[in-house]
């Protein structure tokens, strides 16, 4: 995996996990994320309930086993109520696919968003405003 991975998701997908994750605060939320790798890029196009997921206070958690096979996740997407978006060392060692994304409390914006790879190195994204139309 390489720091010039740059992460794509459409506003309102992120507005999706951050408003997740304000409902289940202080308890941590968790989300699957599906998309599609292409040359330097992660586009991230849906999420999805991980069944059986456990939402706790300082933990979120899942069955991966308990997943149908679908190469199409690419990673994870789960709050930290601290605020701290920094990958736990348990988040690197329990990390699913190639994309973890931490969301920190506020949860408002971007700001509160940081992607990381397998191994802990931040990542970029790009959020998709419209057609087209990227921030990040």
């Amino acid at each position: 995996m390489s720091p010039n991975l740059t992460i794509c998701i459409p506003q309102d997908l992120l507005d999706t996990i951050l408003e997740g994750a304000r409902q289940l605060y202080p308890r941590e939320s968790f989300l699957l994320l599906r998309g599609k790798k292409n040359k330097n890029m992660v586009h991230i196009s849906d999420l999805i309930l991980a069944p059986f997921a456990v939402h706790g206070d300082g933990f979120a958690s899942f069955q991966p086993h308990m997943l149908p096979m679908d190469f199409s996740i690419v990673g994870t997407a789960h709050s930290h109520p601290s605020g701290d978006t920094r990958p736990s060392d348990v988040d690197l060692n329990q990390s699913f696919g190639r994309v973890l994304m931490i969301v920190g409390f506020p949860y408002d914006d971007i700001r509160c968003v940081a992607v990381y790879d397998a191994n802990g190195e931040r990542l970029a994204i790009e959020v998709i405003q419209n057609e087209g139309e990227k921030t990040g």
